[in-house]
């Protein structure tokens, strides 16, 4: 049976290596990045949400509901992704799956759902991620909503490592080369936006 997905964008962050403020909202070739990640995100699920803290009325114009981190403290983007989860569980009841995006890698796969389901069902595990050149990228991954408790109480504890967590209810990883370019760089810093720009030009 297909799972039924439900995606979230995180962009619950503080940027502070961009000099604060909403990285989602810089522009990148003539759009917000997280207009790239909507584009690129809402085809491969069912329905999308946007994980972000703070007054969701900046958000507005994106048009999707705006979930705020169900923990204090900006935890990182496993709060984010629990905050998913429990919002899937209480809005989507018949849905099995959250699949989580950065706001921050413009250059996403548009089949990165797909190979992710593939890559843990033939693994025969709950969890999936992505790769490029042999680099995880696990904020881009497949999550079972029945996670949502063990990954609470695993954040209770103190747990802020994607990976660690990750490791311990077994994952598998959808591959993808990193070059030419790779598609899951990051934006972090305004040296990054610059390369990001140079590759879009490149790619248009």
């Amino acid at each position: 049976m297909a799972a039924i997905i439900i995606g979230v964008i995180l962009a619950g962050g503080l940027a502070r290596r961009m000099g604060g403020g909403d990285k989602a909202l810089k522009v990148l070739a003539g759009r917000t990045l997280l207009d790239h990640a909507i584009q690129r995100a809402r085809p491969q699920v069912k329905r999308l949400v946007l994980n972000a803290n703070g007054d969701p009325g900046r958000f507005a114009s994106a048009g999707l509901p705006v979930i705020a981190d169900s923990l204090p403290g900006f935890l990182g983007p496993l709060a984010g992704i629990l905050a998913a989860l429990e919002w899937a569980l209480a809005n989507v009841p018949e849905s099995d799956t959250v699949a989580s995006f950065a706001t921050d890698a413009p250059f996403f796969p548009a089949d990165l759902v797909e190979r992710l389901d593939e890559a843990r069902r033939r693994a025969g595990v709950p969890l999936a991620a992505a790769r490029s050149g042999g680099q995880a990228h696990p904020v881009f991954g497949l999550w079972p909503v029945t996670l949502a408790p063990t990954l609470a109480s695993a954040l209770d504890a103190g747990e802020r490592k994607i990976d660690r967590f990750t490791a311990r209810h077994g994952i598998a990883y959808a591959d993808y080369p990193a070059k030419p370019h790779d598609p899951f760089f990051n934006i972090n810093t305004p040296d990054d936006f610059a390369t990001a720009a140079a590759q879009w030009r490149v790619a248009s």
